[in-house]
């Protein structure tokens, strides 16, 4: 059997680790992770239990099996704490392409340096070791949020995808597409540096 495009590995910067989500996580991130606000606009309904994060975490690690998906948890080094989630998706070998999202963290962890450095590992890998020529991002069209932060990394935004998907509470949602492509790495890159470094 060949190996997978994408493969489990542990990714370490100054302030994160992430590493392959796994059952053994479960009790950390519904530590942090079963506030309402983290859930409101992604697809999977609210996180309220330990139990409920189970199911969500071995729904993910299903997706991991087939192929499309590797997700990750991701460790605040500086207090050691699980900050949250975030995952490979839509996974393409065939075209070299996939998707950075699901991605969520604690409250105390959102609009810090997490996110910036999670994505630049992520883009890093992807793009430097991976051979990736596009990597992709969407958003729910009401989350001005996450919408301002992919194009603070570097996301360019290509449409809006009306009517893209049913979630749990009936909404219809409209989703925003962007990307990355390897031409703008280098420069992604750099920025990202940049932030990371100020």
């Amino acid at each position: 059997m060949s190996k997978p495009w994408v493969a489990p590995v542990i990714l370490t910067g100054r302030h994160v680790r992430l590493e392959p989500l796994s059952e053994a996580h479960v009790p950390a991130l519904a530590a942090v992770g079963c506030e309402e606000e983290i859930w409101r606009y992604m697809r999977y309904g609210q996180m309220r239990t330990e139990d409920e994060m189970r199911i969500w975490v071995r729904e993910l690690l299903a997706l991991q099996d087939g192929g499309s998906d590797m997700p990750f948890t991701v460790f605040h080094l500086a207090s050691g704490r699980v900050a949250g989630a975030t995952r490979y998706m839509e996974i393409r070998p065939s075209h070299r392409g996939l998707e950075i999202g699901g991605t969520w963290y604690g409250l105390e962890f959102q609009r810090t340096v997490v996110n910036t450095e999670t994505k630049y590992l992520l883009l890093k890998h992807a793009f430097d070791i991976l051979g990736t020529v596009r990597v992709q991002f969407k958003a729910d069209a009401r989350n001005d949020r996450s919408l301002r932060a992919i194009e603070r990394i570097g996301g360019v935004r290509e449409g809006e995808l009306r009517n893209h998907m049913i979630l749990d509470d009936g909404y219809v949602r409209h989703s925003v597409y962007f990307s990355i492509v390897v031409e703008e790495w280098p420069a992604v890159r750099k920025k990202l540096e940049q932030l990371l470094a100020g």
